[in-house]
Formats: structure tokens, sequence, C-alpha cells
């Protein structure tokens, strides 16, 4: 597992709990004002004891930072920056650096949706996909489904398009695929 990927999954293990992802949900709240120690446990309804492991857990990840004066305020940048290094993992992430124009039909590495049919960006997403799949030679509908549903759910539909564009090409049994022309 990358490090981006082990850095989040321990954010999102440590927020489980509850005291703690209610906690930092209340610091979030309450922005630059931040809360105290007492604070945190009379909104929460906890002890104090509960109150300071759960800030001293969200300050020793990062996610809150602990004053002098007592006072803990959320880091929310961190759990946003992790998020952001976890999607920069995600293997259509260096093709889309060089399709920024598509950046919106993509949401954390994952395919949300399809430009319209007859648009420039139709043509150019299925461009990007083509790339993404990387079809050498001849492959089965299965292998091409397993490849497409690692960025997209719907894989009949991105399977259509690149058929639809030209990129891919199926024989007529509908179960054998190649590639409908050459990539730029």
């Amino acid at each position: 597992m990358p490090a981006e990927a082990t850095r989040a999954a321990e954010l999102l293990t440590q927020l489980s709990n509850p005291a703690r992802l209610r906690a930092f949900a209340e610091l979030v709240r309450r922005g630059k004002e931040g809360s105290t120690l007492a604070e945190m446990s009379f909104l929460l309804e906890i002890t104090k004891p509960e109150a300071g492991e759960a800030l001293g857990r969200l300050t020793g990840l990062g996610l809150a930072s602990g004053t002098g004066d007592g006072v803990y305020r959320a880091k929310p940048e961190v759990l946003r920056e992790a998020a952001q290094a976890l999607v920069a993992t995600q293997p259509i992430s260096p093709l889309l650096r060089e399709y920024p124009q598509l950046k919106s039909f993509f949401a954390y590495g994952r395919l949300t949706s399809l430009p319209p049919t007859m648009s420039e960006r139709y043509q150019q997403i299925a461009e990007l996909l083509a790339r993404f799949l990387a079809v050498d030679g001849l492959l089965t509908e299965d292998e091409v489904n397993r490849r497409l549903a690692a960025i997209a759910d719907d894989v009949a539909a991105v399977r259509r398009m690149l058929v639809e564009t030209g990129w891919l090409e199926r024989d007529r049994a509908g179960s054998t695929y190649g590639a409908g022309r050459s990539l730029p």
C-alpha cells in the first residue's frame, strides 16, 4: 500500500472512533475560536479524560493543534491533503494531468459522468480512456471490463463509447476487443 494510502487509512481509522470524530467536527465548527478540554467535555457530554484522549489523538495525528493557552483548533487541511495525496495515486491521475479540461468528469479518480455524445469533450474523454485502457493485441470482454472497472462504475457505457468513437473494435460475437486506431 502506498504511503499516501496508509496515511489516509490511519486518519480515517482514528476518526472512526465516535468521540474523536465528534471532537474533530466540533473543532472544525468552532474554527479559529477553538475549544478547551473542559468545553469539549461539556459539549460532547463525555468525561474530561475521554475528551483529553480524543483531543490528544487528534493532535498526535496532526488534525488538531493545542496551544499553550489550552485551546485546541482543528486542522482540516491535513485531512484534505491526505485525500488529495490518495487521489494522486489513482491509476487515471497521471493521464488526467494531460487532459485538465476533463477533470470535472472525474471525482477521486473515478469517472462520474460522460459529456454529451456529439461534443468535443466526448471525443477527448474517449481518447483519454483509450490511452488508459492501453490495448495491445486482443482482449476479452472480461479483461476490458476489469481494466475499466478500475476507474468507472458503468463499464458497459464506457466500453460502448470507446467502440462508438473508434478507439476500440470488437469482433462480431462481441467477446473480443482490439485497438480501433493508433493512440497519439
